[in-house]
């Protein structure tokens, strides 16, 4: 009884590593196949890989956008025929309590990004909910960063306080 309680307990326990290292490499796929279609520029396929109420941040204060307004931005870009490039240099992907959300490295058009997203089931599929990405800064550079830009973020400020929109 011994015997068999054990050799269940490893067979359960192989299964479920087994479960976990599928289900990553299917995540993995949805990220990687997510920004190969904004390379060749494949609008429909990009988008399909995103939830209907996808929200999308990119680097400039102003890009927040929710689904249709993200579609409405890149259409120019995806109908020239090469939206933008993002090759994943490093990525890491989490699972707890059935949140699923990954941070990566990324070799783009403006230099190394940062992207970190959260990938949710719509309809039975893993898609991108949420994404945010950031031109990674080395923290030497900051402070000269933080002066040529200093200008336009008082104003984007005071832009914000008169609408309140927090």
């Amino acid at each position: 009884m011994k015997k068999t309680l054990l050799l269940l307990t490893v067979i359960i326990l192989s299964s479920c590593g087994s479960q976990k290292n599928i289900a990553t490499d299917l995540l993995d796929r949805t990220i990687d196949d997510w920004h190969d279609a904004a390379t060749t520029a494949s609008y429909e396929d990009y988008f399909s890989l995103m939830t209907s109420d996808a929200v999308f941040i990119g680097t400039d204060a102003t890009e927040n956008w929710q689904l249709q307004e993200f579609k409405t931005f890149s259409k120019p870009y995806f109908d020239k025929g090469k939206a933008w490039s993002f090759t994943p240099l490093e990525r890491h992907i989490y699972q707890h309590n059935g949140v699923i959300y990954f941070d990566e490295l990324l070799d783009t058009q403006m230099g190394i990004c940062r992207g970190s997203g959260i990938l949710k089931k719509e309809n039975g599929v893993y898609k991108i909910a949420h994404y945010v990405l950031s031109i990674a800064v080395p923290n030497e550079n900051a402070a000269s960063l933080t002066e040529l830009k200093k200008q336009w973020d008082n104003n984007y400020k005071k832009e914000l306080l008169k609408k309140k929109e927090f």
